[in-house]
């Protein structure tokens, strides 16, 4: 098989879809992978690494479209390249796919097997390949809230942990999850008073276990989101529905109950944001407020640290990118339901229920079109 590794070209998106490490893998399989000139740049990843690895380099994307059976992407594409899209492609990569009607639209149109890492999911309910994204931004999520709650970035001009004598700032995180856990660990690192807020008790039980009783946990409902809300100065969405669209948790009357200059970061933007204010932003243009609580929406947060980023994620995708490369889509498929679940469009078709309910479309079975 050829595979395509693409440089990103989302805003400020500076990740790559392999590292040298995960070429030579391929490569010793029988494959032959494709870059792009400058694909890993923004890693720190030279071109002359992939050389090293056994790939070859190509100038243009146009050229890794149009050569590659199976393009590795990070980010889902954006118009610029729907041109590229063809029957039979399989294309892997985060795909985001409930909040994204016109590219789901063209996915079906062009007939691409699109392979959605978010929604790769083992036997035991875990989501491998979002994983360690998820830990990135959930860690990330509290540096950036830290930045912006500074006077000088439009915040209330307050210091995460406090000082002696002066009380530190109050931390609400909605969602006990991957993104909530380490949003959790790094702002009680930095001596913050934190909350988090689930509606599964007994994940409630593991935390108030882990962080032994240095976090408050609370059981969700509408009442108690909108009274830690009034006293937050950094809330940090971190709600997930794999595949489908985050539930708008935070109403917008709950946005002028706030301090202002607190800040709020919304690492689920992604699937649509579970705030009503939330709209998504890039690193260019990261901010805006809503009676003056100011908004981060960055859809790539991890973009940010993509030397980290890049090889997190490759960590997690390889195993399955040698198996869709080794057997194919089909056989991959059949021989690890992990994969078919990642499988979003199929010939034509939303074979992943979450996209299809959100944007309320048809859905079909994978197996039945296999």
């Amino acid at each position: 098989m050829i595979i395509g590794v693409l440089k990103e070209i989302k805003d400020h998106e500076t990740r790559v879809g392999l590292v040298p490490a995960s070429v030579t893998a391929l490569v010793e399989s029988g494959h032959r992978v494709l870059v792009q000139s400058g694909a890993g740049k923004g890693s720190s990843l030279p071109d002359q690494d992939y050389v090293e690895a056994g790939a070859d380099i190509v100038a243009t994307a146009g050229e890794v479209w149009d050569r590659s059976d199976m393009v590795v992407k990070v980010k889902e594409p954006l118009p610029a390249e729907y041109v590229h899209f063809r029957p039979g492609l399989i294309l892997a990569t985060f795909l985001h796919l409930a909040p994204l009607p016109e590219l789901t639209a063209k996915l079906l149109e062009s007939k691409v097997s699109a392979v959605a890492y978010e929604t790769i999911r083992e036997k035991d309910g875990s989501l491998p390949v979002l994983t360690p994204m998820s830990e990135v931004a959930g860690r990330m999520s509290v540096q950036v809230g830290a930045q912006y709650l500074e006077k000088a970035n439009g915040g209330r001009g307050i210091l995460l942990g406090g000082v002696p004598g002066v009380a530190p700032a109050n931390v609400v995180i909605l969602g006990g999850g991957i993104v909530g856990h380490n949003a959790a660990k790094i702002a009680c690192g930095l001596g913050a008073h934190v909350t988090i807020i689930d509606k599964n008790l007994n994940r409630l039980r593991e935390l108030d276990d882990i962080y032994n009783g240095h976090v408050v946990t609370l059981a969700s409902d509408v009442y108690t989101i909108r009274g830690a809300l009034k006293h937050a100065d950094l809330v940090i969405g971190a709600v997930l529905i794999p595949g489908a669209s985050a539930p708008k948790l935070v109403r917008r009357d709950m946005i002028s109950l706030m301090k202002p200059g607190s800040v709020v970061v919304d690492v689920a933007i992604d699937q649509g944001g579970c705030l009503e204010t939330s709209k998504p932003t890039t690193h260019t243009d990261p901010v805006y407020y809503v009676d003056s609580v100011l908004h981060y929406c960055v859809t790539n947060m991890a973009a940010a640290v993509p030397h980290t980023s890049t090889f997190a994620l490759n960590n997690a995708t390889l195993p399955y990118l040698l198996q869709l490369a080794n057997k194919g889509l089909v056989e991959a498929c059949l021989s690890n339901p992990a994969i078919a679940e990642g499988v979003n469009t199929y010939k034509g078709e939303v074979v992943y229920a979450g996209v299809a309910e959100s944007q309320q479309r048809k859905w079909k079975s994978l197996a039945s079109l296999m």
